[in-house]
């Protein structure tokens, strides 16, 4: 393991975020259907970006943190999200079907090997596919890591991280009669599964709004208010995949199955205080992945847009589309 410490400032800079040059809707069975996007260059060295959530979906401003001249930037939306259909939808979505579905994107796209990108919840599904197909990542370019173990969603749903925010928290349990806060998860999952859509959206914009209230340094000045589909969305399909441990077959099965990936290089890159998935988690991945370079960031929190964290992350893939041969794509 390599660890580098960098200051807030380094010389990384954004992209412009270029049309996409192709998209289209993938039918990947079960009722779903995908959108898929690409842009920068088609010939680019291939790298394709996991959003977070699960539920968050893709944007524009994610093909910011590559060169278009250099990189074939491949974005897509989750099964239930974004521009997928069906929306919000969790039926037939599991870490599984995902996993299957980037498999059925890189196939269709005619892509040999690819570079992997994620953070947060993106970081999770990154580690779980690379896991699942080695052979066909060449790198793994991820933040704020997000391992799904049971002590992480205790932290953030079970009353640890409130100890940070006693006053967002209070506001995100209010909602919830007293008898049932010992468990947020599922007192919340009976009100975004209720079938009365005005309830959900209601208690998803709720849900959407603990989590980016703590995002980034400096949030609490700001109350976020995400559009009422995109966050029932969202809270509807994270909700689900906490409820169910992520669908993993043990609680610490990326640590356990870390030799799948024990060739693949990586990179992690990791808010010093972020709040919603605190940095624990990416020391002990950076200690288990011995070709991993940890980069922790000071006053950084979890969002991707920390301006040193992306800084970081742009940086690290100029350095990538610079070197001789990618890691071999």
């Amino acid at each position: 393991m390599q660890q580098k410490h960098l200051q807030t400032g380094s010389n990384g800079r954004l992209y412009p975020a270029l049309r996409a040059f192709a998209s289209e809707m993938m039918d990947v069975g079960d009722g779903h259907q995908i959108y898929v996007e690409q842009s920068g260059t088609p010939s680019g060295i291939p790298v394709v970006v996991f959003h977070g959530g699960p539920g968050a979906g893709c944007s524009p401003p994610m093909r910011r943190y590559f060169n278009p001249e250099r990189f074939r930037i491949i974005l897509f939306d989750q099964r239930g999200c974004g521009r997928s259909l069906p929306h919000a939808s969790v039926e037939h979505n599991t870490t599984g079907h995902l996993i299957q579905d980037i498999e059925h994107i890189r196939v269709a796209l005619g892509v040999e090997k690819w570079l992997v990108f994620g953070g947060s919840w993106g970081s999770t599904l990154a580690l779980l596919y690379a896991q699942s197909y080695p052979e066909r990542v060449a790198s793994l370019i991820l933040r704020g890591i997000f391992l799904m173990t049971p002590e992480e969603l205790h932290w953030f749903y079970g009353g640890g991280v409130a100890r940070f925010w006693p006053d967002r928290w209070e506001t995100f349990q209010s909602l919830i009669p007293e008898d049932e806060r010992d468990d947020m998860i599922e007192a919340y999952h009976r009100r975004l599964f209720c079938g009365d859509e005005p309830t959900e959206i209601k208690f998803a914009r709720a849900w959407a709004k603990w989590e980016t209230a703590l995002a980034a340094l400096g949030a609490d000045e700001i109350a976020w208010e995400v559009p009422p589909q995109h966050a029932r969305a969202f809270a509807r399909l994270e909700n689900h995949y906490f409820r169910n441990g992520g669908f993993l077959h043990s609680e610490n099965q990326i640590i356990r199955d870390i030799a799948a990936i024990e060739g693949i290089p990586g990179y992690i890159v990791q808010g010093r205080y972020d709040m919603v998935c605190p940095p624990l988690g990416s020391w002990k991945l950076a200690k288990a992945w011995p070709r991993a370079n940890l980069r922790m960031i000071g006053r950084a929190g979890h969002a991707l847009s920390e301006p040193a964290i992306t800084a970081t992350l742009v940086q690290i893939m100029d350095d990538i589309a610079q070197s001789p041969k990618p890691h071999g794509v």
